[in-house]
Formats: C-alpha cells, structure tokens, sequence
C-alpha cells in the first residue's frame, strides 16, 4: 500500500528511482529520503554525474565496450594480447571476465543475443563488425564466452557458421559453468577455469548433439 507523501516533488523522485532495475517503491522511497538528509552538494553531484555520464560516455569503435574515448583503454593496451578475442554478450560480462585476471587478449560486444522470440535477428548485433575484424586485424583465436542458454547457444553457432570460411580457431567455454545460468551469475574461479580450459567449438558442438 503506498503512502500519501503530501508531496509531489518526492512522489516523482520515488517514481524515477523506481524505474531503475531491482528497485521497488520500498526502496525508492528509502533512497529518496536519504538523499534528503544529506547535503544538497551530494545531490547536486549525483545527478550531474549521472548527467554528465549519459551525456558523454561512448562506445568503442573498434570492440564496442563502454568508454569514455573513441577507443576503449582495454583495445588501446598495446600489452593486450590483440590475436585472441573474447566474444562477449554485453558489457557487464566484460567486466566479469576481467575480474577473473584470466584473459589477457581483447574482445568484442555483441549488444546481445540471437533471439527471434524477442524480436532480435543477428543483423541487429555485432556481428558483422566481428566478421570483419577478424578479417583485417590478423586475429588468430575467437573465443565465444556467451551464456549457455538457447540463445547463447543460438549465437555462438551462427558466429561459428559465419567464420568457418576464416583462418581463425573458435573456441568456446568449458561446459563448467552450469547449463541456463547467465554469465554474470557465475563465480570467478568457476568462470577463469572455463576460460583456461576452453575448448574447440567443433567439438563441444558435436558433443551435445
């Protein structure tokens, strides 16, 4: 049952936080009346940077990841191993591979995955600019790091299918992360293995059909 605040400037504040992800009204009221008890400087400063972030942050041109320049510092490390790249759904799961120390080459971010229930076809992914990136950047190993779900899996093979042409080896995650489990859910060490010991994707494919 929600309350009668008395104030239309705090119901609208409550509302907008409540649009953000795992948010409920509960919630958005607690951090309402928290950003009230502090100074007005700390709301001043959360809301331009909140701002200034929308307003400025990009997308690399070369591998799609977040950044606050044309290309990304992870594609702009010349100590990057630039011969493999990591095929990754979005950029949460950039950040999740990186957390593990595990791999040291570049990547690449779909914006997705493959999936015709929602409406989504691979024209609307990364996956051309992919395509051509192992083309002109002389990568020697693509490894697919997408969720095992339908749709991860949808996606990795129509990647696959799209490279066989290329002299590039596909590789993808070891089956240790659990079958429907999303990428970001997955702990560290589970996750640095499965990339450690990732595998053909010619074989894990022939493996579970």
């Amino acid at each position: 049952m929600e309350l009668n605040l008395n104030s239309p400037l705090l119901e609208n504040a409550i509302a907008e936080l409540a649009k953000l992800p795992g948010i409920g009204h509960k919630t958005a009221l607690r951090l309402a009346l928290h950003i009230l008890r502090q100074e007005k400087s700390m709301a001043h400063d959360l809301g331009n940077s909140i701002i200034t972030m929308r307003d400025n942050i990009k997308y690399c041109t070369r591998c799609h990841n977040i950044s606050d320049k044309d290309i990304c510092p992870i594609c702009g490390d010349h100590k990057r191993d630039s011969t493999t790249v990591c095929v990754v759904e979005n950029v949460k799961d950039v950040l999740t591979i990186e957390s593990t120390h595990v791999h040291h080459g570049l990547y690449h971010v779909l914006g997705g995955l493959i999936s015709p229930l929602d409406g989504i076809s691979p024209s609307d992914l990364e996956i051309e600019s992919l395509i051509e990136r192992v083309e002109k950047e002389g990568i020697e190993e693509i490894i697919l790091a997408l969720s095992p779900t339908m749709e991860g899996d949808t996606t990795n093979f129509y990647i696959f299918r799209k490279l066989s042409h290329l002299p590039v080896k596909v590789t993808m995650l070891a089956r240790g992360l659990s079958i429907g489990n999303e990428l970001e859910y997955t702990d560290e060490l589970t996750l640095g293995r499965s990339i450690q010991n990732r595998m053909p994707f010619t074989n894990s494919f022939n493996k579970n059909n």
